[in-house]
Protein backbone atom coordinates (compact mmCIF):
# COMPACT_ATOMS: atom_id res chain seq x y z
CA UNK A 1 0.00 0.00 0.00
CA UNK A 2 1.29 3.21 -1.44
CA UNK A 3 0.80 6.71 0.67
CA UNK A 4 0.81 9.73 -1.13
CA UNK A 5 1.38 12.90 0.93
CA UNK A 6 0.51 16.28 0.85
CA UNK A 7 1.77 19.64 2.55
CA UNK A 8 -0.40 19.96 4.59
CA UNK A 9 -2.34 17.49 7.17
CA UNK A 10 -5.49 16.86 5.57
CA UNK A 11 -8.29 13.80 5.39
CA UNK A 12 -7.50 10.44 4.01
CA UNK A 13 -9.66 8.89 1.42
CA UNK A 14 -8.68 5.29 0.39
CA UNK A 15 -9.28 4.39 -3.13
CA UNK A 16 -9.91 0.33 -4.20
CA UNK A 17 -6.48 -0.48 -4.95
CA UNK A 18 -5.86 0.59 -1.41
CA UNK A 19 -3.94 4.02 -2.07
CA UNK A 20 -4.55 6.57 0.73
CA UNK A 21 -4.43 9.44 -0.88
CA UNK A 22 -4.07 12.76 1.42
CA UNK A 23 -6.32 15.78 0.34
CA UNK A 24 -4.26 18.75 0.95
CA UNK A 25 -6.34 21.92 2.16
CA UNK A 26 -4.86 25.18 1.95
CA UNK A 27 -6.51 28.29 3.74
CA UNK A 28 -6.49 31.91 3.00
CA UNK A 29 -5.47 34.27 4.83
CA UNK A 30 -7.07 37.88 4.03
CA UNK A 31 -6.61 39.49 8.05
CA UNK A 32 -3.76 41.24 6.51
CA UNK A 33 -4.88 42.42 3.49
CA UNK A 34 -7.94 43.46 4.84
CA UNK A 35 -5.99 45.96 7.38
CA UNK A 36 -4.20 47.43 4.74
CA UNK A 37 -7.37 48.08 2.96
CA UNK A 38 -8.87 49.62 6.53
CA UNK A 39 -6.25 51.59 6.52
CA UNK A 40 -6.68 53.08 2.84
CA UNK A 41 -9.51 53.97 3.56
CA UNK A 42 -9.27 55.65 6.78
CA UNK A 43 -6.69 57.98 4.95
CA UNK A 44 -8.67 58.74 2.30
CA UNK A 45 -11.78 59.71 4.76
CA UNK A 46 -9.38 61.36 6.51
CA UNK A 47 -7.80 63.87 3.71
CA UNK A 48 -11.26 63.79 2.28
CA UNK A 49 -13.18 65.29 5.49
CA UNK A 50 -10.34 66.91 6.30
CA UNK A 51 -8.54 68.61 3.62
CA UNK A 52 -5.68 70.50 4.10
CA UNK A 53 -3.73 73.01 1.27
CA UNK A 54 -0.44 74.70 1.21
CA UNK A 55 2.99 73.36 1.64
CA UNK A 56 4.59 70.83 3.92
CA UNK A 57 8.15 71.20 4.74
CA UNK A 58 10.76 68.21 5.46
CA UNK A 59 13.65 69.44 7.15
CA UNK A 60 16.19 66.65 6.64
CA UNK A 61 19.73 68.17 8.08
CA UNK A 62 20.29 68.79 11.42
CA UNK A 63 22.12 71.91 13.23
CA UNK A 64 25.27 69.78 14.40
CA UNK A 65 25.91 68.50 11.44
CA UNK A 66 28.70 70.12 8.70
CA UNK A 67 26.75 68.52 5.65
CA UNK A 68 23.12 68.78 5.57
CA UNK A 69 20.60 68.31 3.08
CA UNK A 70 18.33 70.96 1.83
CA UNK A 71 14.76 71.13 2.92
CA UNK A 72 11.97 68.95 1.14
CA UNK A 73 8.94 71.28 0.12
CA UNK A 74 5.80 68.77 -1.54
CA UNK A 75 2.64 70.08 -2.42
CA UNK A 76 0.19 68.95 0.76
CA UNK A 77 -3.15 67.79 -1.03
CA UNK A 78 -1.26 66.58 -4.59
CA UNK A 79 1.52 63.83 -2.32
CA UNK A 80 -1.62 63.18 0.09
CA UNK A 81 -3.63 61.81 -2.93
CA UNK A 82 -0.61 60.18 -4.89
CA UNK A 83 0.22 58.39 -2.25
CA UNK A 84 -3.07 56.82 -1.33
CA UNK A 85 -3.52 55.77 -4.89
CA UNK A 86 0.04 53.64 -4.03
CA UNK A 87 -1.49 52.31 -0.74
CA UNK A 88 -4.11 50.99 -2.82
CA UNK A 89 -2.25 48.98 -5.26
CA UNK A 90 -0.11 47.87 -2.79
CA UNK A 91 -3.01 46.61 -0.53
CA UNK A 92 -4.50 45.10 -3.88
CA UNK A 93 -1.24 43.38 -4.68
CA UNK A 94 -2.07 42.40 -1.10
CA UNK A 95 -5.23 40.40 -1.48
CA UNK A 96 -3.81 38.90 -4.91
CA UNK A 97 -0.89 37.38 -3.18
CA UNK A 98 -3.07 36.07 -0.30
CA UNK A 99 -5.71 34.49 -2.66
CA UNK A 100 -2.90 32.63 -4.20
CA UNK A 101 -1.85 31.38 -1.17
CA UNK A 102 1.27 33.63 -0.56
CA UNK A 103 2.77 34.97 2.24
CA UNK A 104 2.64 38.35 2.91
CA UNK A 105 6.24 39.42 1.98
CA UNK A 106 7.74 41.86 4.85
CA UNK A 107 8.94 44.50 2.57
CA UNK A 108 5.42 44.75 1.60
CA UNK A 109 4.45 45.58 5.22
CA UNK A 110 7.21 47.77 5.47
CA UNK A 111 6.87 49.85 2.53
CA UNK A 112 3.07 50.24 3.27
CA UNK A 113 3.96 51.28 6.85
CA UNK A 114 6.78 54.05 5.65
CA UNK A 115 4.17 55.20 2.65
CA UNK A 116 1.46 55.70 4.79
CA UNK A 117 3.23 57.40 7.57
CA UNK A 118 4.68 59.69 5.17
CA UNK A 119 1.37 60.74 3.65
CA UNK A 120 0.30 61.23 7.14
CA UNK A 121 3.29 63.50 7.81
CA UNK A 122 2.35 65.42 4.95
CA UNK A 123 -1.09 65.95 5.78
CA UNK A 124 -0.01 66.73 9.66
CA UNK A 125 2.38 69.07 8.41
CA UNK A 126 0.49 71.23 6.07
CA UNK A 127 2.37 75.09 6.50
CA UNK A 128 4.52 74.25 8.78
CA UNK A 129 7.70 72.36 9.58
CA UNK A 130 8.45 68.29 9.91
CA UNK A 131 12.30 67.76 11.60
CA UNK A 132 12.79 64.30 9.90
CA UNK A 133 16.00 63.78 12.25
CA UNK A 134 14.57 64.92 15.72
CA UNK A 135 11.38 62.61 14.60
CA UNK A 136 13.42 59.16 14.15
CA UNK A 137 15.70 60.03 17.20
CA UNK A 138 13.43 60.45 19.55
CA UNK A 139 11.84 57.28 17.85
CA UNK A 140 14.79 55.10 18.77
CA UNK A 141 15.49 56.93 21.77
CA UNK A 142 11.53 55.49 22.73
CA UNK A 143 12.15 52.34 21.01
CA UNK A 144 15.44 51.09 23.58
CA UNK A 145 13.40 50.00 26.40
CA UNK A 146 10.51 48.21 24.20
CA UNK A 147 13.52 46.78 21.89
CA UNK A 148 15.24 45.25 24.99
CA UNK A 149 12.06 44.28 26.50
CA UNK A 150 11.03 41.93 23.43
CA UNK A 151 14.42 40.67 23.24
CA UNK A 152 13.74 38.80 26.53
CA UNK A 153 9.86 38.18 25.58
CA UNK A 154 11.41 36.48 21.63
CA UNK A 155 14.22 34.47 24.28
CA UNK A 156 11.56 33.38 26.65
CA UNK A 157 8.99 32.46 24.71
CA UNK A 158 11.49 30.81 22.13
CA UNK A 159 12.51 28.54 25.25
CA UNK A 160 8.82 27.64 26.00
CA UNK A 161 8.26 30.14 28.84
CA UNK A 162 5.34 32.94 28.22
CA UNK A 163 7.30 35.81 29.78
CA UNK A 164 4.36 38.37 30.61
CA UNK A 165 6.50 39.77 33.42
CA UNK A 166 8.71 42.10 31.09
CA UNK A 167 6.88 45.02 32.68
CA UNK A 168 8.15 44.24 36.29
CA UNK A 169 11.66 43.24 34.84
CA UNK A 170 11.63 47.09 33.40
CA UNK A 171 10.65 48.48 36.46
CA UNK A 172 12.69 46.57 38.84
CA UNK A 173 15.51 47.11 36.66
CA UNK A 174 14.73 50.79 36.56
CA UNK A 175 14.47 50.92 39.98
CA UNK A 176 18.28 48.95 40.66
CA UNK A 177 19.93 51.15 38.57
CA UNK A 178 19.22 54.18 40.30
CA UNK A 179 19.57 52.92 43.63
CA UNK A 180 23.01 51.51 42.52
CA UNK A 181 24.38 54.25 40.18
CA UNK A 182 23.23 56.85 43.00
CA UNK A 183 25.18 55.25 45.40
CA UNK A 184 28.15 54.51 43.25
CA UNK A 185 28.08 57.49 41.37
CA UNK A 186 29.11 55.13 38.37
CA UNK A 187 26.41 54.62 35.76
CA UNK A 188 28.07 50.89 34.67
CA UNK A 189 27.49 49.58 38.74
CA UNK A 190 23.91 51.05 37.84
CA UNK A 191 23.50 49.23 34.71
CA UNK A 192 24.78 46.10 36.39
CA UNK A 193 22.28 46.42 39.46
CA UNK A 194 19.69 46.92 36.43
CA UNK A 195 20.61 43.40 35.37
CA UNK A 196 20.47 42.02 38.95
CA UNK A 197 16.75 43.15 39.00
CA UNK A 198 15.70 41.83 35.81
CA UNK A 199 16.99 38.53 36.69
CA UNK A 200 15.25 38.08 39.80
CA UNK A 201 12.48 38.31 38.55
CA UNK A 202 13.03 35.74 35.86
CA UNK A 203 14.03 34.12 38.45
CA UNK A 204 10.64 33.74 40.46
CA UNK A 205 9.00 33.15 37.05
CA UNK A 206 11.43 30.21 36.04
CA UNK A 207 10.72 29.00 39.53
CA UNK A 208 6.74 28.81 39.52
CA UNK A 209 6.13 28.16 35.74
CA UNK A 210 9.14 25.67 35.68
CA UNK A 211 9.49 23.60 39.03
CA UNK A 212 5.79 24.47 40.25
CA UNK A 213 4.20 24.34 37.31
CA UNK A 214 1.86 27.55 37.96
CA UNK A 215 0.09 28.89 35.19
CA UNK A 216 2.55 30.89 33.61
CA UNK A 217 0.51 33.99 32.71
CA UNK A 218 -0.68 33.83 36.19
CA UNK A 219 2.57 34.03 37.41
CA UNK A 220 3.73 36.84 35.29
CA UNK A 221 1.00 39.24 35.98
CA UNK A 222 1.24 38.82 39.49
CA UNK A 223 4.89 39.50 39.32
CA UNK A 224 4.06 42.46 37.62
CA UNK A 225 1.61 44.05 40.24
CA UNK A 226 4.33 42.64 43.45
CA UNK A 227 7.07 44.82 41.29
CA UNK A 228 4.97 47.48 41.16
CA UNK A 229 4.00 47.64 44.45
CA UNK A 230 7.71 47.02 45.98
CA UNK A 231 8.57 49.46 43.91
CA UNK A 232 6.56 52.20 44.87
CA UNK A 233 6.92 51.27 48.75
CA UNK A 234 10.84 51.66 48.30
CA UNK A 235 10.39 54.53 46.51
CA UNK A 236 7.76 56.24 49.39
CA UNK A 237 9.97 54.69 52.45
CA UNK A 238 13.54 54.78 51.02
CA UNK A 239 13.92 57.14 47.81
CA UNK A 240 12.06 60.08 48.74
CA UNK A 241 13.25 60.50 52.07
CA UNK A 242 17.46 60.44 51.05
CA UNK A 243 16.54 61.96 47.20
CA UNK A 244 20.00 62.92 46.93
CA UNK A 245 21.56 59.79 47.82
CA UNK A 246 19.68 57.66 46.81
CA UNK A 247 17.90 58.94 43.81
CA UNK A 248 20.31 61.09 41.98
CA UNK A 249 22.10 58.67 39.51
CA UNK A 250 24.83 59.16 37.42
CA UNK A 251 23.60 58.82 34.19
CA UNK A 252 25.38 57.70 30.41
CA UNK A 253 26.14 60.44 28.06
CA UNK A 254 25.98 60.32 24.52
CA UNK A 255 29.14 59.17 22.06
CA UNK A 256 29.64 60.56 19.07
CA UNK A 257 31.00 58.52 16.49
CA UNK A 258 32.91 60.88 14.07
CA UNK A 259 32.57 60.62 10.27
CA UNK A 260 29.45 58.13 11.21
CA UNK A 261 27.63 60.39 12.70
CA UNK A 262 27.65 62.88 9.94
CA UNK A 263 26.20 61.43 7.83
CA UNK A 264 22.40 62.91 6.42
CA UNK A 265 19.09 62.02 8.36
CA UNK A 266 19.91 58.59 9.71
CA UNK A 267 23.96 59.73 11.50
CA UNK A 268 22.51 61.69 13.98
CA UNK A 269 20.13 59.00 14.39
CA UNK A 270 22.26 55.86 14.60
CA UNK A 271 25.51 57.68 15.63
CA UNK A 272 24.95 59.49 18.21
CA UNK A 273 23.87 57.47 21.25
CA UNK A 274 24.30 56.72 24.47
CA UNK A 275 26.34 53.07 26.08
CA UNK A 276 22.92 51.57 25.92
CA UNK A 277 21.92 52.72 22.96
CA UNK A 278 24.82 51.30 21.08
CA UNK A 279 24.16 48.16 23.16
CA UNK A 280 20.80 47.63 21.50
CA UNK A 281 22.66 47.03 18.87
CA UNK A 282 24.70 44.63 19.69
CA UNK A 283 21.90 42.76 21.67
CA UNK A 284 19.72 42.44 18.76
CA UNK A 285 22.42 41.39 16.29
CA UNK A 286 23.99 39.03 19.33
CA UNK A 287 20.27 37.65 19.64
CA UNK A 288 19.72 37.20 16.10
CA UNK A 289 22.70 35.21 14.97
CA UNK A 290 22.63 33.04 17.66
CA UNK A 291 19.16 32.32 17.57
CA UNK A 292 19.60 30.03 14.15
CA UNK A 293 23.30 30.64 14.11
CA UNK A 294 24.58 28.81 16.75
CA UNK A 295 24.35 25.49 18.76
CA UNK A 296 22.86 27.72 21.87
CA UNK A 297 20.07 28.62 20.11
CA UNK A 298 19.00 25.15 18.08
CA UNK A 299 18.56 23.70 21.70
CA UNK A 300 16.63 26.70 22.64
CA UNK A 301 13.65 26.60 19.95
CA UNK A 302 14.08 22.52 19.75
CA UNK A 303 12.98 23.07 23.82
CA UNK A 304 10.14 25.18 23.23
CA UNK A 305 9.28 23.56 19.71
CA UNK A 306 9.11 20.14 21.19
CA UNK A 307 10.26 18.83 24.43
CA UNK A 308 9.89 15.64 24.34
CA UNK A 309 12.03 15.08 21.22
CA UNK A 310 15.12 17.38 22.70
CA UNK A 311 14.98 15.52 26.10
CA UNK A 312 15.27 12.67 24.03
CA UNK A 313 18.69 13.45 22.91
CA UNK A 314 19.80 14.80 25.85
CA UNK A 315 18.92 18.43 26.41
CA UNK A 316 17.74 18.98 29.92
CA UNK A 317 14.65 20.81 29.27
CA UNK A 318 13.80 22.47 32.25
CA UNK A 319 17.34 23.30 32.96
CA UNK A 320 17.95 24.90 29.35
CA UNK A 321 14.41 26.46 30.47
CA UNK A 322 15.80 28.22 33.44
CA UNK A 323 18.60 29.63 32.52
CA UNK A 324 17.27 31.32 29.38
CA UNK A 325 14.36 32.61 31.21
CA UNK A 326 17.12 34.06 33.74
CA UNK A 327 18.66 35.70 30.55
CA UNK A 328 15.69 36.79 28.98
CA UNK A 329 15.23 38.97 32.64
CA UNK A 330 19.11 40.54 32.41
CA UNK A 331 18.08 41.86 28.66
CA UNK A 332 15.20 43.23 30.40
CA UNK A 333 16.52 44.54 32.95
CA UNK A 334 18.66 46.51 30.85
CA UNK A 335 15.88 48.10 29.21
CA UNK A 336 14.70 48.93 32.33
CA UNK A 337 18.40 51.03 33.11
CA UNK A 338 17.57 53.43 30.48
CA UNK A 339 14.79 54.85 32.08
CA UNK A 340 16.85 55.82 34.82
CA UNK A 341 20.48 56.16 33.36
CA UNK A 342 19.50 58.12 29.92
CA UNK A 343 15.88 59.34 29.42
CA UNK A 344 14.74 60.71 33.38
CA UNK A 345 17.47 61.73 35.90
CA UNK A 346 15.64 59.63 38.77
CA UNK A 347 13.29 56.95 39.53
CA UNK A 348 9.89 57.78 39.84
CA UNK A 349 6.56 55.54 41.35
CA UNK A 350 5.29 53.47 37.87
CA UNK A 351 7.49 55.31 35.78
CA UNK A 352 7.76 52.36 33.02
CA UNK A 353 3.88 53.33 32.51
CA UNK A 354 3.09 49.69 30.80
CA UNK A 355 5.40 49.96 28.31
CA UNK A 356 6.42 46.12 29.10
CA UNK A 357 2.82 44.74 27.36
CA UNK A 358 3.82 46.87 24.41
CA UNK A 359 7.23 45.35 24.01
CA UNK A 360 5.38 42.06 24.59
CA UNK A 361 2.95 42.66 22.03
CA UNK A 362 6.09 43.29 20.20
CA UNK A 363 7.22 39.99 20.15
CA UNK A 364 3.88 38.73 18.98
CA UNK A 365 3.45 41.10 16.08
CA UNK A 366 6.94 39.94 15.38
CA UNK A 367 6.63 36.70 14.77
CA UNK A 368 8.95 35.28 17.72
CA UNK A 369 11.93 36.66 15.60
CA UNK A 370 14.04 39.52 17.07
CA UNK A 371 14.87 41.09 13.99
CA UNK A 372 10.64 41.79 13.23
CA UNK A 373 10.12 42.19 16.89
CA UNK A 374 13.02 45.12 17.13
CA UNK A 375 11.18 46.51 14.07
CA UNK A 376 8.06 45.95 15.66
CA UNK A 377 9.46 48.27 19.11
CA UNK A 378 10.32 51.18 16.39
CA UNK A 379 7.08 51.36 15.18
CA UNK A 380 5.40 51.68 18.56
CA UNK A 381 8.10 54.20 19.76
CA UNK A 382 7.62 55.72 16.46
CA UNK A 383 4.22 56.21 17.22
CA UNK A 384 4.84 57.88 20.59
CA UNK A 385 7.20 60.48 19.18
CA UNK A 386 4.70 61.16 16.81
CA UNK A 387 1.87 62.41 19.28
CA UNK A 388 4.26 65.22 20.49
CA UNK A 389 4.98 66.39 16.63
CA UNK A 390 1.21 66.53 16.18
CA UNK A 391 0.92 68.30 18.94
CA UNK A 392 3.87 71.12 17.88
CA UNK A 393 2.51 71.31 14.41
CA UNK A 394 -1.57 71.95 15.93
CA UNK A 395 -2.86 69.72 13.51
CA UNK A 396 -7.13 69.48 13.89
CA UNK A 397 -6.86 65.81 15.75
CA UNK A 398 -8.05 65.68 19.39
CA UNK A 399 -5.40 65.63 21.88
CA UNK A 400 -6.69 62.82 23.39
CA UNK A 401 -6.64 60.50 20.50
CA UNK A 402 -3.05 61.11 20.28
CA UNK A 403 -2.06 60.19 23.51
CA UNK A 404 -3.90 57.07 22.49
CA UNK A 405 -2.13 57.02 19.27
CA UNK A 406 0.70 54.48 20.39
CA UNK A 407 -1.84 51.31 22.31
CA UNK A 408 -3.86 52.21 18.97
CA UNK A 409 -1.18 51.47 17.16
CA UNK A 410 -0.10 48.48 19.02
CA UNK A 411 -4.03 46.75 18.64
CA UNK A 412 -4.10 47.40 15.07
CA UNK A 413 -0.93 45.59 14.80
CA UNK A 414 -1.59 42.48 16.96
CA UNK A 415 -5.12 42.38 15.74
CA UNK A 416 -4.63 42.56 11.98
CA UNK A 417 -1.25 40.51 11.75
CA UNK A 418 -0.98 38.55 14.76
CA UNK A 419 -4.11 36.04 13.96
CA UNK A 420 -2.30 34.53 10.93
CA UNK A 421 0.86 33.08 12.69
CA UNK A 422 1.62 30.44 15.32
CA UNK A 423 3.64 30.99 18.02
CA UNK A 424 6.51 28.21 19.70
CA UNK A 425 4.42 25.00 19.64
CA UNK A 426 6.01 24.53 23.75
CA UNK A 427 5.21 28.17 24.79
CA UNK A 428 3.46 28.36 27.84
CA UNK A 429 3.13 24.37 28.67
CA UNK A 430 4.99 23.06 31.30
CA UNK A 431 7.22 19.80 30.46
CA UNK A 432 6.88 16.66 33.19
CA UNK A 433 9.79 14.60 32.12
CA UNK A 434 7.74 10.77 32.04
Amino acid sequence: MSVLTGPDTAPQSENSDGTIHLAVVRERHFKAPGVLAAAVVLLGLLFALAPRDGVSTFRLGDASQSFALPDLDVPTAVTCWVVVVLLALLAAWSFVLASRYRPQPLWLTIAFSVLGVFAFLVWAGAGGLVPVPSLLFGAVSLSVPLVFGALGGVIGERVGVVNVAIEGQLLLGAFSAALLSSITGNPFVGLVGAMIGGVLVAFVLAAFAIKYLVDQVIVGVVLNVLVTGLTGFLYGALLVPNEQQLNRPERFGRIQIPGLSEIPVIGPVLFNQTFIGYLMFIAVAAVAWGLYRTRWGLRLRAVGEHPQAADTVGIKVNTSRFWNVSLAGAIAGIGGAYFTLVSVPQFGKDMTAGLGFIALAAVIFGRWDPIRATLAALLFGFATNLQNLLTVLKTPIPSEFMLMLPYVVTILAVAGFAGQIRGPAASGKPYIKE
